[in-house]
């Protein structure tokens, strides 16, 4: 019994190396798969016919040759199941549906204009399933759900504490889980937009980098070599209420001074509302008409998103602060004044070979990181079964 045990056990480690070679390196041969893993040729035929006969790999047949019989080359089907991903904002609800590689298949975008949880979560689910109607005839259907949240999110995937939505404790993942019967993983919508990058965007091959969301509010994830740091509790990331104003303004979430106050969107909009503006759209459009007062905001913006990043690097030392979400679209007049700012304020070791982006994925790195998170779950699942 126990070798039979041993032998199962075996097998699921093989198809999990099989697997990721294929995942990482096709399209390749099954004899390239063993002289990259080690396992003999017939261990590795076996268990791609297993991977072939779950529509988890496809043998497109001959490749090129180097002298003899062209060898049969594999890939992986990413098109055997779809995930969706969904960044839950304080204003909006964006979602994607995602093949198993990550690549976009289909959007949905709903504006949130009321916050409360009776409002929220039915548009919520709306959304899911206008992707899930998308998804195209395959074996898996909607694998799983990945969700980012502006808030604290405990293990079981609720949400503990969202200042900028007041809600109470919500379980997210149970109501979601019940509603599709499928996976669903919750998580911060700036731990989301780090994976994001890390896996799609400006942050692919980089040990070490902050990831900052701005957006009503400012929210960060943390890789530290190579992986998410969450902190003890899993609440890690919060830097958005990082004080930066000793006597400053009150914030929701009961400190005072909170950085997101003066770097955020809605610290823009707060500023810009005097001068007749009432969303971000219109002040880019100000902005890219060269409206003095529009710029001159835009900049003490940038300066105060430069302070915290300072902050940021001074304790942590990343080789790269990447600042994404709603924000990311102001690049161009903000990058000067953050630029500026963290030269002038960070210490001059940390900044040594600091480079300070903006998200490659613009405003879709939470989205992108959610959908990753789903993906992860399914080809986790699927290598620990031993298919």
């Amino acid at each position: 019994m126990k070798q039979t045990g041993d032998l199962a056990l075996v097998k699921k480690m093989n198809t999990a190396i099989v697997l990721d070679a294929v995942l990482r390196y096709a399209p390749l041969s099954r004899a390239q798969i063993s002289e990259r893993t080690g396992l003999n040729k017939a261990t590795v035929s076996s268990l791609v016919l297993d991977l072939i006969d779950n529509h988890l790999v496809a043998d497109l047949g001959p490749g090129a040759s180097s002298g003899g019989r062209k060898p049969n080359l594999l890939e992986f089907r990413a098109s055997s199941g779809y995930a969706v991903g969904i960044d839950l904002g304080v204003n909006y609800i964006r979602g994607i549906l995602t093949d198993l590689e990550g690549g976009v298949v289909a959007e949905h975008r709903l504006t949130l204009k009321a916050q409360n949880v009776e409002s929220v979560i039915p548009r919520l689910l709306e959304c899911i399933e206008t992707l899930r109607a998308r998804i195209p005839a395959c074996p898996y259907g909607m694998v799983g759900i990945g969700i980012g949240v502006p808030g604290l999110v405990n293990e079981s995937g609720t949400i503990l504490f969202a200042p900028n939505l007041s809600w109470p404790e919500v379980p997210l993942r149970t109501i979601v889980e019940e509603r599709f019967g499928v996976p669903v993983t919750i998580d911060n919508e700036a731990n989301a937009g780090a994976q994001g990058e890390q896996r799609y965007g400006a942050g692919r091959g980089i040990a070490n980098q902050i990831y900052v969301s701005v957006g009503i509010g400012i929210g960060t994830g943390m890789i530290l070599n190579k992986e998410l740091y969450k902190g003890a509790g899993g609440f890690s990331g919060e830097l958005g209420h990082l004080s930066i104003h000793a006597d400053g303004k009150p914030c929701r979430c009961g400190n005072q001074g909170c950085w997101e106050l003066y770097a955020s969107e809605n610290a823009l909009l707060e500023q810009s509302a005097p001068l007749g503006y009432h969303d971000l759209d219109a002040l880019l459009e100000a902005a890219g008409r060269g409206e003095p007062e529009v710029l001159a905001l835009f900049e003490r913006i940038g300066e105060a998103l430069g302070v915290g990043i300072a902050n940021i690097v001074n304790v942590f030392n990343p080789d790269v602060v990447i600042i994404g979400n709603e924000m990311r679209r102001a690049e161009a007049w903000i990058e000067e004044a953050v630029q500026r700012t963290v030269a002038r304020r960070a210490l001059a070791h940390h900044r040594g070979k600091l480079q300070v982006l903006f998200a490659e994925q613009g405003e879709k790195s939470a989205v992108r990181g959610a959908a990753y998170y789903a993906i992860s779950a399914f080809l986790g699942k699927m290598k620990g079964s031993g298919v």
